[in-house]
């Protein structure tokens, strides 16, 4: 049986060390990254593909074609991670049924709509709307760049 070991927030997806670092606590063997513009570009798709950790295999899906993706993995032998670039991603992927207990932020860079939320992170106003909703539902909201550093709850920073 299958599992998903990180639910994972990072406008930069895979990158470097940090992949790397929650690759090897978790002990994954798949990565999805659900998000429809970077599934439609088949040059940043090869690039993210590229840039992962080895052995590790790399998926990038819409997010409809996420939501069958994630069940069949969950009925196969697989540790996966999911990133996206933002909350609303996870919010669509839990109201389509698939359930997430916890999602890390990791990344979510500054941008004119959103304001800072945590150190290096900013969030907009919705994006805050739609964490609040999932703390709401029982998701466990954390703020955990690598795995070495402490993680803090997101709820009072919202």
């Amino acid at each position: 049986m299958g599992e998903i070991v990180l639910t994972r927030i990072d406008d930069r997806l895979i990158h470097g060390q940090v992949m790397t670092a929650w690759v090897k606590k978790t002990r994954a063997n798949q990565i999805l990254i659900v998000d429809d513009e970077v599934a439609n570009d088949e040059f940043m798709s090869e690039v993210l593909k590229m840039s992962a950790p080895s052995g590790i295999s790399i998926f990038v899906k819409t997010l409809d074609g996420s939501v069958a993706f994630i069940k069949e993995q969950l009925d196969a032998d697989s540790r996966l991670i999911i990133l996206a670039k933002g909350p609303e991603t996870i919010d669509a992927l839990i109201v389509n049924g698939i359930k997430i207990e916890k999602l890390i932020v990791g990344g979510m860079g500054a941008r004119s709509d959103r304001k800072a939320l945590y150190k290096n992170i900013s969030a907009s106003d919705g994006e805050r709307k739609i964490f609040r909703r999932l703390i709401d539902q029982g998701v466990d909201v954390v703020i955990h760049i690598i795995p070495d550093q402490k993680e803090a709850n997101l709820k009072k920073y919202l």
